[in-house]
Protein backbone atom coordinates (compact mmCIF):
# COMPACT_ATOMS: atom_id res chain seq x y z
CA UNK A 1 0.00 0.00 0.00
CA UNK A 2 1.34 3.39 -1.10
CA UNK A 3 1.03 6.75 1.08
CA UNK A 4 -1.77 8.06 -0.57
CA UNK A 5 -3.21 4.72 0.15
CA UNK A 6 -2.62 4.51 3.76
CA UNK A 7 -3.74 8.01 4.20
CA UNK A 8 -6.88 7.69 2.54
CA UNK A 9 -7.04 4.24 5.07
CA UNK A 10 -5.91 5.93 7.73
CA UNK A 11 -9.09 8.65 7.38
CA UNK A 12 -11.61 6.11 6.46
CA UNK A 13 -10.63 3.81 9.70
CA UNK A 14 -11.22 7.31 11.95
CA UNK A 15 -14.51 7.97 9.92
CA UNK A 16 -15.50 4.46 10.72
CA UNK A 17 -14.71 4.75 14.19
CA UNK A 18 -16.46 8.45 14.84
CA UNK A 19 -19.66 5.37 14.50
CA UNK A 20 -18.63 3.24 17.32
CA UNK A 21 -16.54 5.26 19.47
CA UNK A 22 -19.11 8.12 20.60
CA UNK A 23 -21.66 5.45 20.65
CA UNK A 24 -19.70 3.44 23.06
CA UNK A 25 -19.07 6.58 25.06
CA UNK A 26 -22.89 7.70 24.97
CA UNK A 27 -24.10 4.03 25.93
CA UNK A 28 -21.56 4.46 29.18
CA UNK A 29 -22.65 8.06 30.04
CA UNK A 30 -26.12 6.97 30.07
CA UNK A 31 -25.96 3.69 31.28
CA UNK A 32 -29.01 3.51 32.86
CA UNK A 33 -31.13 4.72 29.69
CA UNK A 34 -28.99 2.11 27.53
CA UNK A 35 -30.16 -0.69 29.84
CA UNK A 36 -34.06 0.69 29.66
CA UNK A 37 -33.39 0.63 25.35
CA UNK A 38 -32.22 -2.76 25.16
CA UNK A 39 -34.92 -4.57 27.57
CA UNK A 40 -37.38 -2.25 25.43
CA UNK A 41 -36.12 -4.25 22.29
CA UNK A 42 -36.54 -7.77 24.39
CA UNK A 43 -32.91 -8.50 24.80
CA UNK A 44 -31.89 -10.95 27.09
CA UNK A 45 -29.21 -10.61 29.89
CA UNK A 46 -29.38 -7.13 29.88
CA UNK A 47 -26.81 -6.12 32.16
CA UNK A 48 -23.77 -8.49 30.66
CA UNK A 49 -24.75 -7.52 26.76
CA UNK A 50 -25.01 -3.69 27.75
CA UNK A 51 -21.67 -3.51 29.13
CA UNK A 52 -20.57 -6.17 25.79
CA UNK A 53 -21.79 -3.64 23.50
CA UNK A 54 -20.32 -0.69 25.24
CA UNK A 55 -16.59 -2.53 25.30
CA UNK A 56 -17.18 -3.59 21.40
CA UNK A 57 -18.06 -0.15 20.28
CA UNK A 58 -15.25 1.67 22.63
CA UNK A 59 -12.54 -0.54 22.19
CA UNK A 60 -13.59 -1.69 18.51
CA UNK A 61 -13.61 2.35 17.75
CA UNK A 62 -9.86 3.05 19.23
CA UNK A 63 -8.42 0.24 17.79
CA UNK A 64 -9.53 0.90 14.10
CA UNK A 65 -8.39 4.86 15.07
CA UNK A 66 -5.06 3.41 16.06
CA UNK A 67 -4.70 0.36 13.39
CA UNK A 68 -4.23 -2.46 16.29
CA UNK A 69 -5.42 -6.01 15.05
CA UNK A 70 -7.39 -3.97 12.05
CA UNK A 71 -8.34 -7.32 10.06
CA UNK A 72 -9.81 -9.09 12.70
CA UNK A 73 -11.38 -6.24 14.68
CA UNK A 74 -12.97 -4.86 11.53
CA UNK A 75 -14.57 -7.97 10.58
CA UNK A 76 -15.91 -8.14 13.90
CA UNK A 77 -17.11 -5.00 14.17
CA UNK A 78 -19.21 -6.05 10.72
CA UNK A 79 -20.62 -8.96 12.07
CA UNK A 80 -21.52 -6.39 15.32
CA UNK A 81 -23.51 -4.24 13.00
CA UNK A 82 -25.41 -6.56 11.19
CA UNK A 83 -26.44 -8.47 14.10
CA UNK A 84 -27.06 -4.21 16.14
CA UNK A 85 -28.74 -3.65 12.31
CA UNK A 86 -30.86 -6.53 12.31
CA UNK A 87 -31.92 -6.21 16.26
CA UNK A 88 -31.98 -2.56 16.19
CA UNK A 89 -33.47 -1.17 12.88
CA UNK A 90 -35.95 -4.24 11.98
CA UNK A 91 -37.55 -1.95 9.10
CA UNK A 92 -39.66 -4.89 7.78
CA UNK A 93 -41.39 -5.17 11.14
CA UNK A 94 -41.44 -1.49 12.06
CA UNK A 95 -45.27 0.49 12.30
CA UNK A 96 -45.97 2.25 8.97
CA UNK A 97 -44.79 5.93 10.25
CA UNK A 98 -41.73 4.22 11.60
CA UNK A 99 -40.41 1.63 8.68
CA UNK A 100 -39.04 4.57 6.86
CA UNK A 101 -36.34 5.63 9.50
CA UNK A 102 -35.60 2.00 10.20
CA UNK A 103 -34.95 1.40 6.72
CA UNK A 104 -32.61 4.30 6.30
CA UNK A 105 -30.37 3.75 9.62
CA UNK A 106 -30.40 0.02 8.32
CA UNK A 107 -28.95 1.36 5.04
CA UNK A 108 -26.68 3.18 6.56
CA UNK A 109 -25.23 0.49 8.75
CA UNK A 110 -24.88 -2.04 5.53
CA UNK A 111 -22.41 0.99 4.27
CA UNK A 112 -20.82 0.86 6.89
CA UNK A 113 -20.63 -3.04 6.99
CA UNK A 114 -19.43 -2.71 3.54
CA UNK A 115 -16.44 -0.15 4.34
CA UNK A 116 -15.34 -2.87 7.20
CA UNK A 117 -15.50 -5.61 5.20
CA UNK A 118 -13.05 -3.90 3.04
CA UNK A 119 -11.15 -2.54 5.68
CA UNK A 120 -10.99 -6.36 6.85
CA UNK A 121 -9.75 -7.16 3.29
CA UNK A 122 -7.00 -4.50 3.05
CA UNK A 123 -5.62 -3.94 6.53
CA UNK A 124 -4.38 -1.05 8.15
CA UNK A 125 -1.89 0.66 6.09
CA UNK A 126 1.47 2.04 6.80
CA UNK A 127 0.04 4.77 9.41
CA UNK A 128 -1.16 1.67 11.96
CA UNK A 129 0.14 -0.19 14.77
CA UNK A 130 -0.59 -3.60 12.54
CA UNK A 131 2.78 -1.53 10.46
CA UNK A 132 4.78 -1.02 13.14
CA UNK A 133 4.26 -4.36 14.30
CA UNK A 134 5.08 -6.26 10.71
CA UNK A 135 8.70 -3.99 10.92
CA UNK A 136 9.43 -5.24 14.19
Amino acid sequence: MNKFQSTINLVGRIAIATLFLPAGIQKLIGIEGTIAYFGSLGLPALAILVWVVIAIEILGGLALILGYHTRVVALGLAIFTLGASIVGHPFWAAPQDAAFIAQLLFIKNMAILGGLLVLSSSGAGSFSLDARKSKA
